[in-house]
């Protein structure tokens, strides 16, 4: 049986890395990449993502995220789905990651593709898709997203520090790091507006409420009664994984322009949302989104599928994973 079973495996591969090779003579990503291969592969993600957020509206900016994690590492091939080994700790595992949460989606998701078209989709790919299907599914516009995308077999837990923006960051710090990535201040910006939904960890910006800077406890940038309001949500020393608040006070489950508009409030939830008014350039890209809502969902789908390519394996490079936790 197994060795049958491993028969199956090597002819699949086989099949793929002819299919791969002939599609594209540059191996390049493309919209529909499964209509022939796997019809049912985006559909199947989407049912997968749209029952988990029928029980739990937030995991839509878990998923979000979890991709713009994985592609800021090693580019978008689904390490930051690997589990950790005995010789090896993993991206999921480094503390940037702790607060991750959405694998369980990605994992129904890719055991019913398993069973529809064995080998066929890759993790990456339901990655992206999965992203996509949680920004228009929380009331966001959809994108296209092309697929090809193949599984790197590498992910190591010290690769995320440097990759991965801190809440500390301010407007310049955020524009050098996203430009390593290949993206622009103004797609920087756009971007940003992924804190639409989702909550955070007190952890993230209590020193703005308690311990700012040697003469003042409170960020002075602040409305007053913003920072009252996190108080009683994350009071001093709450720094615990229990204690949340919502990154959008107002919509914290809808995928909207609320957090320009916040950020003009003085409202923003951390130091690298605020600091986005520090410069004219910025502070004037927040104004035109806080008030034409289609120029921000355009330039966020159009964002999200240049990060979706980032680094990407394609053609024979990396692998379908069986499993998205372990290489195959």
């Amino acid at each position: 049986m197994a060795s049958a079973r491993r028969e199956m495996v090597l002819m699949i591969t086989i099949t793929i890395g002819l299919y791969l090779s002939c599609s594209s003579s540059e191996a390049q990503l493309q919209v529909g990449f499964y209509d022939t291969i796997c019809p049912a592969a985006e559909i199947i993600v989407r049912e997968e993502v749209n029952k988990a957020m029928n029980s739990d509206p937030g995991i839509a900016a878990g998923l979000l995220r979890l991709h713009f994690h994985d592609c800021f590492v090693r580019g978008c091939d689904a390490s930051v789905l690997l589990d950790s080994t005995p010789s090896n700790t993993a991206e999921k595992d480094a503390p940037p990651n702790l607060s991750l949460r959405g694998f369980e989606v990605i994992d129904n998701a890719k055991t019913r593709l398993e069973e529809a078209c064995w080998g066929i989709v890759s993790c990456a790919d339901i990655l992206a898709f999965a992203a996509r299907d949680s920004v228009e599914l929380a009331g966001g516009l959809s994108y296209p997203i092309p697929g090809g995308r193949r599984d790197g077999r590498v992910s190591i837990a010290p690769e995320t520090m440097g990759n991965l923006p801190p809440p500390s960051f301010d407007v310049d710090q955020l524009t050098q790091i996203f430009a390593t990535k290949g993206f622009t201040q103004s797609e920087m910006v756009t971007l940003s507006g992924a804190h639409t939904i989702g909550v955070s960890h007190c952890s993230s910006f209590s020193s703005r409420l308690y311990s700012f800077s040697p003469t003042a406890s409170k960020d002075p940038s602040m409305d007053p009664s913003y920072v009252s309001q996190l108080m009683q949500l994350c009071p001093q020393g709450s720094n615990n994984s229990g204690s949340l608040a919502p990154m959008d006070a107002d919509t914290p489950n809808v995928f909207d322009t609320r957090y320009y508009t916040n950020l003009l409030e003085n409202r923003g939830l951390f130091t690298s949302d605020q600091s986005l008014l520090s410069s004219d350039v910025t502070a004037g890209q927040v104004v035109e989104y806080s008030n034409n809502s289609d120029i921000f969902m355009n330039d966020f789908g159009a964002a999200m599928q240049k990060m979706g390519e980032i680094e990407v394996l394609t053609g024979s490079i990396g692998e379908i994973r069986f499993n998205c936790r372990v290489i195959n």
